[in-house]
């Protein structure tokens, strides 16, 4: 799977976070952090990549290519992880000024249901990218 496509994914995941208006800051916001993170270096990698710089910088790219994936894919597990438990909590129940509503409401809940979808399919896209990096590295 290729870098573009990883950022794809992972861009997705960040959209959909913000538009649910983040009703849990702890748990998505951990997730927020990740998939911005891996966006930005995903894209600095890639114009490493792109650039030829590859070239002139003698470092052993075929590990640096695994840690990286290595690193972001067990950083975006637990993204994952985070968003689906933030999407389990649908039905919790909040206190508000005149009854108990759903920490969630339903617009929330599908576009969570939605980012936790994206999410497994960014990390799974980054451990086919950390298979595929070991791989390489590996002779």
């Amino acid at each position: 799977m290729s870098v573009a496509s990883l950022q794809l994914f992972g861009g997705l995941v960040w959209i959909l976070v913000a538009s649910s208006n983040v009703p849990l800051p702890l748990l998505q916001g951990w997730v927020m952090f990740v998939s911005v993170t891996a966006f930005v270096f995903s894209l600095l990698f890639l114009g490493v990549f792109l650039s030829g710089v590859v070239t002139q910088i003698s470092a052993n790219w075929n590990f640096l290519d695994f840690a990286y994936h290595f690193t972001v894919f067990v950083f975006y597990f637990g993204a994952f992880l985070l968003e689906a438990a933030a999407t389990s909590l649908h039905d919790l129940r909040c206190n508000a000024t005149v009854a108990l509503e759903p920490l969630l409401n339903d617009n929330q809940y599908n576009i969570n249901v939605a980012a936790t979808i994206f999410a497994f399919v960014t990390t799974a896209c980054y451990g086919c990218s950390l298979g595929l990096a070991l791989r390489r590295w590996r002779p």
